[in-house]
């Protein structure tokens, strides 16, 4: 029973989004991964190297967490793609035996939505690279192994990122997540290792949050596999997307994708939708992340508009008046029909939650861009 509690032990979470876990010998860890981060990064670690036992209790631990039944078997049937079939088959039914389990206890878990599969006409090729360009930026030619085997190339694109990432039920978020804990499990898959970390950090995941998984592996499998993968983190966290040494920040929400209002914004920006518009709440909430220099438009609010600056160091301006230099933890309270841009500070990413106040009535009225004149006066001194 003692042992069997301190197993459990590395799985005690706590309900507000930071996580202490124990193991004999580990001092504590803190991490910003939510419970079902860490139960993806458990499964996929553990099925990676094959201890059975340890995802057994881990299984039961992601299920009272909450996690379905579908999802973990998501999280299992990629495991194939990157661990091999042994290891994803006897990942699958190490689940069964704990659904049994489960079962003669009288627990009836939630088994989910159930996966898609993509259309008989799509070009899953096309669909596939599509994926790949998203996770990892526009491809620069062909690898060398692709022009050695092309076929790998096509079952790359086509089945793993294609057939796989389109089954829904994992965002890709998720599926990275589950892809640099498995590789970071294994040996002597250090390049593969570093490409899926910056996939990770393209999904809106954070060094922080990989650090977090870093330290469920050290927790998990041991100081070695932790160190390498520390390692190849370091090497690559804050050069994606941003100017030459200047790193990206930790946002306290997940990054979100490119900005689809592109149009509007000076610079790359990504957005995350948290809460959207509805007839009950009436309010739009979201993360917005800005690389250095990149800022809105002038626009203005019929509602108004409240700022909460998460991360960053970034400036908001009203027509006529002087730039306020934003810091995390500041609010802006930006009054009705108001002309006004905000953005990211010349040397420093910037992110704040946008709540689109008094929604019934609230639209945006896009003016134009700010200058790179406004924008330099705006934050001389900088």
């Amino acid at each position: 029973m003692h042992k069997k509690i301190k197993q459990m032990s590395v799985f005690l979470f706590t309900i507000i989004g930071l996580t202490c876990f124990h193991l004999t010998g580990k001092a504590e860890i803190m991490t910003s991964l939510t419970q079902r981060q860490q139960s993806i990064v458990g499964i996929s670690a553990l099925t990676a190297v094959g201890n059975w036992d340890k995802l057994n209790t881990t299984l039961h631990t992601a299920l009272d967490n909450g996690l379905t039944v579908n999802e973990i078997k998501e999280i299992l049937l990629q495991m194939y793609a990157y661990t091999g079939f042994p290891k994803s088959l006897n990942g699958i039914n190490t689940l069964i035996t704990v659904q049994h389990e489960r079962h003669k206890l009288g627990i009836r878990d939630n088994a989910g939505p159930e996966p898609q599969l993509l259309p008989s006409e799509t070009n899953r090729y096309a669909y596939g690279k599509s994926v790949v360009e998203k996770l990892f930026g526009p491809e620069k030619g062909k690898a060398l192994y692709a022009i050695s085997v092309p076929a790998t190339d096509t079952f790359l694109k086509e089945h793993l990122f294609a057939d796989i990432f389109s089954r829904g039920i994992l965002s890709f978020q998720d599926r990275e997540l589950a892809t640099v804990s498995a590789l970071a499990a294994l040996e002597t898959v250090e390049p593969m290792l570093q490409a899926h970390m910056t996939g990770a950090l393209n999904t809106g995941l954070t060094t922080e949050q990989l650090n977090g998984m870093i330290d469920m592996i050290d927790a998990l499998l041991g100081e070695e596999p932790a160190n390498k993968a520390r390692a190849i983190l370091a090497g690559i966290s804050g050069t994606q997307s941003a100017p030459q040494n200047m790193a990206r920040i930790d946002t306290v929400f997940a990054r979100g994708e490119k900005n689809p209002y592109g149009q509007f914004f000076t610079g790359q920006t990504y957005l995350q939708r948290l809460s959207e518009y509805d007839d009950i709440w009436h309010a739009s909430i979201a993360n917005v992340t800005f690389e250095p220099k990149a800022r809105t438009n002038w626009h203005t609010h019929t509602g108004g508009q409240i700022l909460l600056v998460t991360g960053g160091a970034g400036y908001y301006q009203e027509k006529g008046k002087p730039a306020r230099h934003l810091r995390k933890g500041d609010v802006v309270r930006i009054p009705f029909n108001v002309e006004h841009w905000h953005g990211a500070a010349p040397d420093s990413w910037f992110s704040h939650i946008s709540l689109e106040t008094n929604g019934i009535d609230n639209k945006v009225d896009w003016l134009n861009p700010v200058t790179d004149t406004e924008y330099e006066t705006a934050t001389k001194g900088e």
